[in-house]
Order: C-alpha cells, then sequence, then structure tokens
C-alpha cells in the first residue's frame, strides 16, 4: 500500500474507491434483505438459494470490511490489490447470477458497473483483462448451463452473455476515455489555478515592497486593503482593522474627490513614521460610478529630496567646469604672491596684504580640489571588514597623524566580531572627516575622551552601523535642515563640502548617513553601512 497523492481537489481516487465500495455494501445489504424477506423469490436464488444466500452474506462482510479499512486508514491499494477487489467482485456477481437462472436474469448487468469503475481506477490493459474474464465467466457460465441441460426451452441465454460481454468491453472504453478526460481537465484547472496563485502571490509581494503606498477603499468607504508604505506613510503601525476615520483629512479629501472627481489639495499632512507631508492621488478600481477606491500615498519628502539632487547634480557639473577655469588664474595669483614675498625690500605692511593673498589662496585652491575630487570621484571598490579590528588601527593612524600638543583622546566601542562592506579608502576619508569636525566642536568633560566610535549590529535590520560622537553643542534644527548639502557652512573658513563629500562616498557603498542625538543628548553622526553578504 502506498499514500496516496490526490490527482486534483475534485477528482480523488481514494474518494471514488469509498463511494463505489458504499455502494458495494449498500447492494449487498439490499440483496441480503430482499433474499431473506422473500420480496423476489422468483428472481432471486430460484436455483440454489442456499448458494445465493452463502454468495450474498460474504460479498456484504467482505465490502463492510473493506468500507471500514477504507475509513479508518486512508490510502490508495496499488493496481494489484484494485484487481484483486474487482475479481472477487465479478466472480461473485457470477455465482448469484448462476444461482438466480444464468445470463438471462438480471443480476449479470450488476457486472457493468463493476466494469466501469475498473475503468475508472484501473490501467488500461488492466480493466480490459478484467472485462475480458468476466465475459469469458458469463459465456462459460452460459455453456455449462447447456451442457446440463439446465436451460430453459427457447432461452436466450447465449445471446444474452454475449451482448453482456461486449456491453463490459464497451463500459471499460467509455469510462477510460471519460476518466482520461476528467484527469486532463483537473491537471489543467491545477496548473492554471498553481499560475494564478503565483501570479497573486507575486502582485503581493510587489505591492508590499513597493514604495509608494496603496490603500483600497470599498464601496462605504472601509478600507480593505493597505500595503506596508502606506501604513508606514499613515502612522497606523500595528493596527490591522484601520478606518478612514481616524485621518479626518484624508475622509475628506477622498469624500470631496468622490463628490467632484477632481484632485483636492495633494498633500496631507500627518504623523507616519517616514514623514509628516504626504502627497495623495486618487482612482477608480472600475469605470463603474460605484466601485471601489484605490488611493495612492507617496512621500513628498522624498520627491523634494530627489528634485533636490537633480538640481544639486546639475549645480556640481556647473560649478565643476567653474572650478576648472578659475585654477589657472588663481595658480598665477598664487605664484605671483610667492615671488613678491621673496622681495626683501618689501614693506612690512605689504609682506601682510602678501600673506593674506596667500592664505586665501590657498583656500581657494582648497575647495577647488574639492569640487574637481566630486567631479571626477573614482568607482568604489567595496571589501568585507571587521570592524572591531580595523576601527582602532584608524584610531591609532589618525591619532599619530595628529601633532603631540593636539593629540587627541578617542575611544572605541566594538566588542563583538562586526563585518560590514566599504571602500577602505574610503571609508577612512568619511571617519576622518567626520573626527575634524567633531574634534573641532567637542568639549568634554574631565576625564572624557574627545570622541567615542561605536560600532554595532542594528536588531531591527540587522545592518552593520558607526557612530561619532562628540560632546559638543549639536546642530539647530535649522542647520539640520541643510546639513548634507554642498556649499552649506556655519564657519566662515569653510568650504561647505565635508559632510557633503562624506554623504556621496557613503551612498556610492550604499550606505546611509545621518545626524541625531544619543539617547544622554550628545551629538552623534550615524552610519547605516551595507550587510556584508548583501551585493554591492
Amino acid at each position: 500500500m502506498k499514500v496516496l497523492t490526490p490527482i486534483s481537489a475534485n477528482y480523488n481516487p481514494f474518494d471514488l474507491l469509498r463511494v463505489y465500495t458504499f455502494y458495494r455494501t449498500l447492494l449487498g445489504v439490499v440483496l441480503l434483505i430482499m433474499f431473506t424477506g422473500q420480496l423476489t423469490p422468483k428472481v432471486l436464488g430460484m436455483d440454489n438459494p442456499q448458494l445465493f444466500l452463502y454468495a450474498v452474506v460474504g460479498y456484504t462482510l467482505f465490502n463492510i470490511s473493506t468500507l471500514l479499512l477504507l475509513w479508518r486508514v486512508r490510502f490508495l491499494p496499488s493496481q494489484k490489490y484494485l484487481f484483486g477487489l474487482f475479481l472477487i467482485e465479478t466472480g461473485t456477481i457470477v455465482v448469484l447470477m448462476h444461482s438466480s437462472g444464468g445470463a438471462s436474469n438480471a443480476l449479470g448487468y450488476l457486472l457493468l458497473v463493476a466494469a466501469a469503475a475498473g475503468g475508472m481506477l484501473l490501467r488500461g490493459q488492466v480493466a480490459f483483462f478484467l472485462a475480458a474474464l468476466a465475459s469469458i465467466a458469463v459465456i462459460s457460465e452460459t455453456v455449462y448451463r447447456g451442457l446440463t441441460d439446465t436451460l430453459p426451452n427457447n432461452s436466450n441465454a447465449f445471446f444474452s452473455a454475449g451482448i453482456l460481454g461486449a456491453l463490459m468491453f464497451i463500459s471499460v472504453i467509455i469510462f477510460q476515455y471519460l476518466t482520461k478526460k476528467i484527469l486532463t481537465s483537473n491537471e489543467e484547472a491545477l496548473s492554471q489555478a498553481s499560475h494564478a496563485a503565483h501570479i497573486q502571490k507575486l502582485a503581493q509581494q510587489i505591492v508590499e515592497r513597493m514604495r509608494t503606498g496603496i490603500m483600497v477603499l470599498d464601496k462605504e468607504n472601509n478600507i480593505t486593503m493597505f500595503n506596508n508604505a502606506a501604513s508606514k506613510l499613515l502612522g497606523l503601525g500595528s493596527n490591522h482593522s484601520p478606518q478612514l476615520s481616524g485621518s479626518p483629512e484624508l475622509k475628506e479629501k477622498v469624500e470631496h474627490w468622490q463628490r467632484t472627481q477632481k484632485n483636492p489639495t495633494p498633500i496631507l499632512h500627518n504623523d507616519g513614521e517616514t514623514s509628516d507631508e504626504v502627497k495623495v492621488n486618487f482612482a477608480k478600481l472600475d469605470q463603474d460610478q460605484n466601485t471601489h477606491t484605490l488611493i495612492f500615498l507617496e512621500d513628498n519628502r522624498a520627491i523634494n529630496q530627489q528634485a533636490q539632487q537633480l538640481k544639486l547634480a546639475s549645480l556640481g557639473r556647473l560649478t565643476a567646469s567653474i572650478a576648472h577655469e578659475i585654477r589657472n588664474p588663481l595658480a598665477a595669483i598664487s605664484h605671483a604672491s610667492q615671488l613678491l614675498s621673496e622681495d626683501s625690500k618689501l614693506p612690512a605692511s605689504d609682506k601682510r596684504l602678501v600673506e593674506i593673498i596667500g592664505s586665501h589662496t590657498k583656500r581657494v585652491n582648497q575647495i577647488i580640489e574639492n569640487i574637481l575630487q566630486l567631479s571626477r570621484r573614482r568607482i568604489s571598490n567595496p571589501q568585507t571588514i571587521r570592524l572591531d579590528e580595523w576601527l582602532p588601527k584608524f584610531i591609532n593612524d589618525y591619532s599619530t597623524s595628529k601633532s603631540s600638543t593636539d593629540k587627541p583622546f578617542i575611544d572605541c566601542i566594538a566588542a563583538d566580531p562586526i563585518q560590514a562592506k566599504f571602500d577602505i579608502g574610503q571609508l577612512q576619508q568619511v571617519l576622518t572627516n567626520l573626527c575634524d569636525n567633531g574634534l573641532r566642536y567637542s568639549h568634554p568633560p574631565p576625564g572624557c575622551p574627545h570622541l567615542v566610535l561605536e560600532a554595532g549590529i542594528d536588531i531591527n535590520t540587522q545592518q552593520p552601523f558607526v557612530k561619532i560622537i562628540d560632546f559638543g553643542e549639536g546642530i539647530s534644527k535649522e542647520n539640520l535642515l541643510h546639513l548634507f548639502e554642498p556649499f552649506f557652512t556655519t564657519e566662515n573658513t569653510g568650504s561647505g563640502l565635508g559632510l557633503y563629500i562624506c554623504k556621496e562616498l557613503c551612498e556610492s557603498n550604499q550606505a546611509l548617513i545621518s545626524y541625531e542625538h544619543t539617547h544622554e543628548g550628545l551629538s552623534c553622526f550615524h552610519i547605516h553601512l551595507a550587510h556584508p553578504d548583501k551585493s554591492l
């Protein structure tokens, strides 16, 4: 016996076998009741009542035991067992037919049901072999009656036996053909259902991973579906059954659009997780007036940021071309100031002016170098880095590069093995710039380090991070909006390109840099690095 694998959801051989066993059990019980109740004494067992009784009792008990077995244990017998079941049934029906008058008795036509069931459950050749055995048994029974002179006068038993045998073969052919048609249809239905389920799952994954929030309202404006982006943009949190009334402003916009079919003010102000400004658009699911409503939600801050990035990219290219043109005359000015400084007859007041010219030409030249570095930045070559080993080496090299009087005290927190992917040279450039900024503004209490470099793994995203913490006053909210923009600086001597370069280098390594405050209120630059197993 083997474990049954259903052919389809609608056609199951096990269920068919169990139904057929119900039929055989019911048939045996009915024949037994009819025989013992003498309902048809001239039809059932009229030639040999005792043989008929034994046969029908054995047939009924056998079917009951088979039905109980199928009920308790879900299995599908092999072809040998099935052939044995049908062979026993065929033999029993022939015996019942023989004890009731032979082939001219209507009991023989019960063999057509067995042949039809065999055509559905048995393979082609086996089913035909069963039909052949049943036909031979019926004809042999008729021949036996002819040899023993037990055939009635003017009997058409041979004709009935021949017709019965032919009908059994026809039944096998028809039901095998129908079974193949059913199996083919079920397989096609299963294939289409599987494909539809795959498409539905794929569409669901796409919708869930979209950055655009999608929300569906039914005819009564009840929320029937929303994706993760919509949940974050609207600040739904763990509410799995939100109501449109929870956002009065959105509800008002929906009702206005449904009345006028015109988009109201597209900006929605809310307390979402990712943005407090959401762009809203509406559409109907069908052309019908009374149908579901689709709401599309987009992070308006992200849209503005993308537009700003395009402007900055254009400005960067323009600035790079201008810087290249300024470089030559600036070199001439610097060279001329050096020549003037070498003149021994130059008055002291003029020497001070020459020094001012030299210092400012160096500053302008550094700005030009930064701009040109952005315009011809080399392609990143990310490598796997053990931050817990690399950060102490970086701190040591950074401290060594400083003078002995300005040597900083930098603490490192990275206990566990932490792996990340980043271009080593670019990471060193980013941390050097951030450490320079931190040391410029840090005023630690006595006994505390000037800076703290902390590395770890984010619990939620499982991404490595590096924090650069200083003890300065921090950045005001007004300046925070423009912190990573090029040429933005709060110092008279600053170029405003340091943090912008850090941001560009992080993005080229699929990292994200942001500014925040620690739980203790300290100023902190937070770098989310790429996962070490992520392909860059």
